[in-house]
């Protein structure tokens, strides 16, 4: 369950991101409320999460995959980049994450 929470939170977090570059800078109504309902709803479940995991694994795993995953809807949607560095800085970011959580307690 606390996994599906973690996720869930990720899940949140990423869209809310996806969304602020379509808010145009909150100028656009309706990208700007999914921005701010999946921001509330991507911390409330980091939250409940909380409860079960320790805070630098959860943390690390929350932000890490976000970013990766920000990184590659960016490179696949939003016309950026694809680079070798960029590359093997998601494989760093991923590695990292697995690395901290076969380090747990858990």
């Amino acid at each position: 369950m606390v996994w599906v929470l973690l996720i869930s939170a990720i899940t949140a977090e990423v869209i809310a991101t996806s969304f602020l570059r379509l808010s145009e800078g909150f100028t656009k109504l309706v990208p700007s409320v999914v921005v701010a309902v999946s921001y509330l709803a991507a911390f409330t479940l980091l939250a409940q999460a909380l409860k079960k995991m320790e805070l630098g694994i959860a943390y690390a795993i929350w932000s890490g995959l976000g970013t990766a995953a920000i990184a590659v809807i960016g490179m696949l949607f939003m016309d950026e980049s694809v680079t070798t560095v960029k590359i093997l800085g998601l494989a760093l970011i991923i590695g990292g994450c697995v690395m901290l959580n076969l380090n747990s307690d858990h």
